[in-house]
C-alpha cells in the first residue's frame, strides 16, 4: 500500500472515530424504561417519571469494573449530594447485565446513584451513544436532560472526571436559568 493510500485510510478511520453522533442540545431525549440498580437492589428505572422530579444527568459508560468507568462512578458518587441539592438525579447506563450492575452500584457507585442496564443497547442507540468500534457497547457520553425532556448539555469525552465536573456545571447553569 502506498503512503498516499495509507494516509487516506488513516484519515477515514479518524473521521469515523470522531464522527460520534451524540444527540444535540435542544433535541428531545428519548424516553425509556429499563432495569436498574442502586445500593445493590434492582428496580425499574423510568426516565419520564424521573424527569417529573427534576433534571436528569444520564451518563453512558462502556463497561462496569473497568478502570475509567470505576473512576467515573466514584467521582459521580462523591458529587451526587451536590446534584441532589440542585434537584438533579444521576443515572449511569451501560450494556452490562443487571446482576453486574447490582454489584457495581454498591462497589463503584457507593450506593449513591442508580446504574441502568441496556443489554440490547436499545437506549444506547436511541441516544446515539454507541461506541464506533463496538455498537453494542456505550461510548463515554453524558447528557443533562431538563424537566421538559430536552437535552440541555452533551459531553463526549474519554476523560471520566470531565463528565462529572462539566455536568455539574451544566446543572448549576440550568438551575440558575430556570429560577428567572
Amino acid at each position: 500500500m502506498s503512503l498516499r493510500s495509507t494516509l487516506a485510510c488513516a484519515t477515514l478511520l479518524l473521521t469515523a472515530a470522531c464522527a460520534q453522533a451524540a444527540l444535540k442540545v435542544g433535541d428531545t431525549a428519548p424516553s425509556f424504561k429499563t432495569p436498574a440498580a442502586v445500593a445493590g437492589k434492582a428496580f425499574d428505572f423510568d426516565m419520564a417519571a424521573a424527569l417529573k422530579q427534576g433534571p436528569v444527568v444520564l451518563y453512558f459508560f462502556p463497561k462496569a469494573f473497568t478502570q475509567g468507568c470505576t473512576m467515573e462512578a466514584h467521582a459521580f458518587a462523591e458529587a451526587t449530594p451536590q446534584f441532589a441539592a440542585m434537584g438533579a438525579k444521576v443515572v449511569g447506563m451501560s450494556h452490562d447485565d443487571i446482576d453486574t450492575l447490582k454489584r457495581f452500584s454498591t462497589e463503584a457507585c457507593r450506593d449513591q446513584f442508580a446504574v441502568a442496564s441496556d443489554p440490547q443497547a436499545k437506549t444506547i442507540k436511541a441516544y446515539d451513544a454507541a461506541a464506533a468500534a463496538n455498537p453494542e457497547r456505550a461510548d463515554r457520553i453524558s447528557y443533562v436532560i431538563g424537566q421538559d425532556g430536552k437535552v440541555k448539555f452533551v459531553l463526549t469525552s474519554s476523560d471520566p472526571l470531565a463528565h462529572v465536573q462539566q455536568t455539574e456545571a451544566a446543572v448549576k447553569q440550568l438551575k440558575s436559568t430556570t429560577k428567572k
